[in-house]
């Protein structure tokens, strides 16, 4: 097989898998090459994402070692993108009655949503956590992409439990909004005690959800690494969390002007 068919075929296997470790030795045997062979054409798939922005592709030294590629955004392609979803959200045919916005469609959009994936993956993935946990049903999509650019598994909290799920741990939280009392269950065998858990939310108001997330990963003994929100809310002004990262703020929905008032988070914009 020619240099050129290996690169191709590499850089496929490196990033359809992000952030997982594949072994130089397997390279080598597939392709029928020596390792110094392969690392020559490891060093020009990483010159070229260095190069292109593309990424990182990172050697990981010793016995267990291997390669892996990690979807690393500069601060500039995050702004691009999160102003790219700001663009369509300010679209004022968005406003619903009762100041809601219609979002079904960006949640649904794999090509919208990677990269935001790919944002919370570069935000996140030096924490080394090792699940995602979201609450259904609007946060999984972009808790899917979140899992899909860090290799791990994703864990969906229910609000209500289902006899397919054994053994469940259910408890009530507050809703910081409305302040209605919810609740929401986790299955026993979902996630294993002690465990590095990345939650994500798709929207955030006064921040109770990902507060009643929290002190449910407490319940399973598991340490809580980040907290990652797509969009929050600016009103109320007094939020139940203030460890989480948001991409967007959604700052005021003006029904009588038909104007949506939203940026990107000031963290990205600095």
């Amino acid at each position: 097989m020619r240099r050129a068919h290996r690169i191709a075929a590499i850089t496929k296997t490196l990033v359809e898998r992000p952030h997982h470790v594949f072994s130089v030795g397997e390279f080598a045997d597939l392709f029928g090459v020596a390792r110094s062979t392969l690392s020559e054409d490891l060093a020009i798939i990483r010159q070229t994402c260095e190069t292109l922005e593309m990424g990182k592709i990172e050697t990981i030294p010793g016995a267990v070692g291997g390669v892996r590629y990690l979807p690393l955004l500069t601060k500039e392609q995050a702004l691009s993108h999160v102003e790219a979803i700001c663009q369509r959200l300010r679209d004022p045919q968005r406003i619903l009655a009762g100041g809601f916005i219609y979002m079904e469609d960006l949640t649904s959009s794999h090509e919208l949503l990677r990269p935001i994936g790919s944002i919370f993956a570069t935000a996140f993935g030096d924490r080394d956590p090792e699940y995602v946990v979201t609450v259904e049903t609007a946060g999984i999509p972009v808790a899917l992409q979140v899992a899909q650019a860090l290799d791990l598994p994703l864990v969906v909290v229910r609000r209500q439990s289902r006899p397919t799920e054994g053994p469940v741990l259910t408890m009530n939280f507050l809703s910081g909004s409305a302040r209605n009392v919810e609740t929401m269950s986790l299955s026993r065998r979902a996630l294993p005690q002690g465990s590095r858990v990345l939650l994500i939310d798709d929207f955030m108001k006064a921040g109770g959800t990902l507060r009643g997330l929290s002190d449910l990963m407490r319940e399973f003994e598991c340490t809580v690494v980040g907290k990652g929100v797509l969009i929050e809310g600016g009103w109320p002004d007094e939020k139940l969390i203030h460890d989480h990262l948001s991409l967007i703020y959604l700052q005021e929905v003006d029904i009588k002007e038909q104007k949506v008032v939203v940026q990107p988070a000031d963290w990205i914009t600095a």
